[in-house]
């Protein structure tokens, strides 16, 4: 029987405090699961199942690292000239339930609270 050698297999161990700190840096700058896989060497499979593995523990929180910033709404209702429209600008805001809102900025205040408790809900 012939075989052949394709690489050196080699099992690492990750402490909770790697794993924490690979999981963080999904999404900094834009950094996609698949580029941050990449960069450490290991599977978005991998990944997943840290993240999986310290929400379990009470460890890993989708809100982690989360910046809030408080939004004035009456400043976007002040009317533009005639000669400058509006210029609306992507919103994205991160729910307690770790999953995603991304909307314009000229949303009404009433249709984006709707948005918000239909998807905190479902």
């Amino acid at each position: 029987m012939l075989g052949e050698v394709l690489g050196v297999e080699r099992r690492r161990r990750w402490s909770e405090d790697e794993k924490l700190e690979i999981l963080s840096e999904v999404g900094v700058r834009g950094a996609s699961m698949t580029q941050v896989a990449q960069r450490h060497e290991i599977t978005r499979s991998q990944i997943y199942g840290w993240r999986r593995e310290l929400k379990e523990k009470g460890l890993w929180s989708p809100d982690r690292g989360a910046v809030f910033l408080p939004v004035d709404f009456g400043s976007c209702r002040e009317p533009a000239s005639a000669s400058t429209p509006a210029r609306s600008v992507p919103i994205e805001l991160r729910l307690s339930n770790g999953r995603c809102l991304r909307f314009d900025s000229g949303i009404d205040e009433e249709a984006l609270t709707r948005l918000i408790r239909a998807v905190e809900t479902a």
